[in-house]
């Protein structure tokens, strides 16, 4: 027995032949070949992952001091209509196609939410859309004056629906489109106007009537079909559509335990109840669950709220984002948050490959592969397990041959096996070879996904082991 690559993986051969009768004995089908096992060594490092992960907010991983090395592979930003098409039709591209190359830059994918109303300026929606006669309620928070459209009006419906449509035309599938977060409805986008008065009734605002709102999620749901989707936890018929809709759900207020009210918060009395009420508790089966900190984690320390179970919470949930708003993280918390991006989302681990010890050309050789994922919810893409054989004696040289097969999209926590057929042309040199794994996406097949396994080379792949061809 060896060990190889520093200790990266544990090499087994399982030469059985030596155990048996003579081969002149026995049938040829009776022969078994010798095997090769290998046990690649976990590691516990802290990486970014495509669909997953520590957000940050409003800026890029480039630019978040806050982050303190923490690694992160979304950008999330939320826009109010105005600031996207500021004349009637001319959609502000230019913005987004300057985010996604940022995100790409910095190592991220970008996620969006777009609002009508929730700021602090009268119109959150385009100036021209009130002028065009679009109606609407005017309404006081916060001690201020604001203004939002009727949903049912035609004007409105026209010109919305037409943001989402082209704004999907432009972005569904974009290779750097992380995440949409359908907004629209309600303060911040937030599915409520909780704490509005309308200036002629003194009545709270209403939201807009159910079809309307139903309309607005078919939209975006329609627009983005390609895109992972999350909706606020507090949509009542957004969330009963989640169990069976290709969306997962957000929720913004993770770690309140009293800071609104003593007798409520959200944590205890809200968010495990709505999925309960709403039939969304397996909702994250199929597409993700995001969380963002109430106020930050700054509060969770000022009130002495328990930061582990507040996380465990999040785990439990299945969460695959946290969003702490780009804060600093309070003092001594940093090792919670890195317990925790352990968990959160998918983590991938290679418990072992098993294969034929040598090959001949014109062979078959299947790669079985035992794969743990040992995070809280399953990879929502359709990256692919790649497995290559290139010349030992020639690390950086193009492989001879390579086998890009199973989905990974769906793999719940737990084990999976996988088992890749390499077939191998006639015209293969014998000797030695390393064998290569790697999970891809399918437009340029470079490895995509960073597995939690030592020896990953400067490509992104893991050569875990050997194989010889025979003359």
């Amino acid at each position: 027995m060896k060990t190889t690559a520093m200790n990266n993986f544990t090499l087994i051969v399982m030469a059985v032949i030596g155990f048996l009768p003579s081969e002149s004995a026995l049938p040829a089908a009776q022969i078994e070949a010798p095997r090769v096992r290998v046990e690649p060594r976990e590691s516990d490092a802290l990486f970014a992952n495509p669909g997953m992960g520590w957000q940050t907010f409003g800026r890029f991983a480039d630019q978040d001091k806050n982050l303190e090395g923490l690694p992160s592979a979304s950008a999330y930003f939320r826009f109010y209509w105005r600031e996207v098409e500021s004349q009637a039709g001319q959609i502000d591209f230019p913005k987004f196609d300057d985010l996604l190359a940022h995100a790409r830059r910095a190592g991220q994918k970008l996620a969006f939410r777009i609002m009508c109303t929730g700021s602090g300026e009268y119109m959150d929606v385009p100036v021209w859309l009130k002028d065009q006669g679009c109606l609407g309620v005017e309404f006081t928070y916060g001690g201020r004056k604001h203004w939002v459209p009727n949903f049912t009006d035609k004007r409105f419906e026209q010109a919305h629906f037409r943001l989402i449509r082209q704004l999907g035309e432009h972005y569904d599938g974009h290779p750097d489109m992380d995440l949409l977060d359908i907004g629209s409805v309600g303060l911040w986008g937030e599915w409520h106007m909780s704490g509005t008065t309308q200036v002629d009734t003194e009545k709270p605002v209403l939201l807009p009537p159910l079809e309307s709102r139903m309309a607005i999620i078919d939209a975006w749901c329609k627009a983005f079909s390609q895109t992972s989707k999350v909706i606020l936890i507090g949509s009542e018929e957004g969330m009963s559509r989640a169990s069976h809709e290709p969306y997962g759900w957000r929720a913004d207020c993770l770690g309140d335990m009293g800071g609104f009210s003593k007798t409520w918060n959200h944590m205890v009395n809200f968010y495990l109840q709505q999925l309960t009420n709403t039939g969304a508790l397996d909702a994250w089966k199929t597409a993700p669950v995001a969380f963002e900190s109430c106020w930050d984690m700054r509060k969770w320390k000022e009130a002495s709220w328990d930061i582990p179970f507040i996380f465990d919470y999040a785990l439990r949930c299945h969460s695959s984002y946290m969003n702490n708003k780009s804060a600093p993280l309070p003092e001594g918390a940093r090792g919670e948050v890195e317990r925790f991006l352990r968990r959160l989302g998918y983590r991938l681990v290679i418990r072992n490959v098993d294969h034929p010890a040598t090959a001949r050309p014109n062979d078959e050789v299947a790669v079985n592969i035992d794969w743990e994922n040992v995070g809280v919810a399953p990879p929502y893409r359709d990256y692919r397990v790649a497995v290559q054989l290139r010349p030992e004696k020639d690390p950086k040289a193009s492989p001879i041959v390579s086998a890009i097969d199973h989905s990974i999209r769906g793999w719940l926590p737990g084990r999976q096996q996988t088992e890749s057929m390499l077939r191998l042309p006639a015209s293969v040199p014998s000797g030695r070879y390393t064998l290569a794994i790697g999970v891809v996406e399918l437009v340029h097949k470079r490895p995509s996904v960073r597995l939690a396994i030592a020896g990953r080379d400067t490509e992104g792949w893991y050569p875990v082991s050997h194989l010889e061809i025979a003359p």
